[in-house]
């Protein structure tokens, strides 16, 4: 009897101890909401991408490449809604950004330019990434939209840089020397008469 009772007394004590009090419940809902809300108020103020072509090269460029204008139009265009819309503008970014690799023109579709538009997609990526995260880093985010905006005017003066460099006319014997150079036209090794006499 002692021991039914003992037993009673302690899951009641359980059942008690085990249901939510809704206050605090309430009260711990209101400060995750507030969280919210100063994430989404840093993210909003730091969100600001310059999607405005600094050079002609990248203006005419926007005529010419769809990919490089449809990634200028993503990032000209802010959400202004909820946190939601940002991870959304985050996520359709980070596609974007790769997809700059795509119908390069032929001129610009060097290393150089690669590896530039390498660099904007990793940003863009470790954005989408952050801002899905459960504990949403928003310094880290405002950070990285300054970087993007640093690798954009990277990318462009590349561009830039590219044209004047297409634009310098050649030396007289310039070409003779850059043929010398070229490692394809060598005298193959399989040729009989440089063979090694034993």
């Amino acid at each position: 009897m002692k021991i039914t009772f003992f037993g009673l007394l302690l899951g009641l004590l359980c059942c008690i101890s085990c249901q939510e009090d809704p206050k605090l419940r309430a009260l711990e809902q209101e400060k995750a909401a507030q969280k919210r809300e100063v994430i989404f108020n840093n993210i909003n103020k730091g969100w600001t991408f310059n999607a405005q072509p600094i050079n002609t090269v990248s203006r005419n460029l926007t005529g010419n490449w769809a990919e490089w204008r449809v990634f200028l139009n993503e990032l000209a265009q802010k959400p202004k809604s909820s946190l939601g819309a940002f991870q959304q503008k985050a996520k359709t970014l980070s596609k974007r950004a790769t997809e700059l690799n795509n119908n390069i023109p032929l001129k610009y579709d060097l290393p150089e330019t690669r590896s530039r538009i390498g660099a904007i997609a990793t940003k863009m990526n470790s954005i989408n990434l952050y801002i899905h995260l459960n504990q949403i880093p928003d310094n880290k985010i405002v950070q990285l939209v300054k970087e993007v905006n640093v690798e954009m005017i990277a990318f462009q003066n590349q561009l830039d840089e590219i044209v004047r460099k297409s634009e310098i006319k050649m030396e007289d014997g310039e070409s003779d020397m850059l043929q010398m150079l070229d490692t394809a036209r060598a005298i193959p090794t399989n040729n009989p008469n440089l063979t090694p006499t034993k």
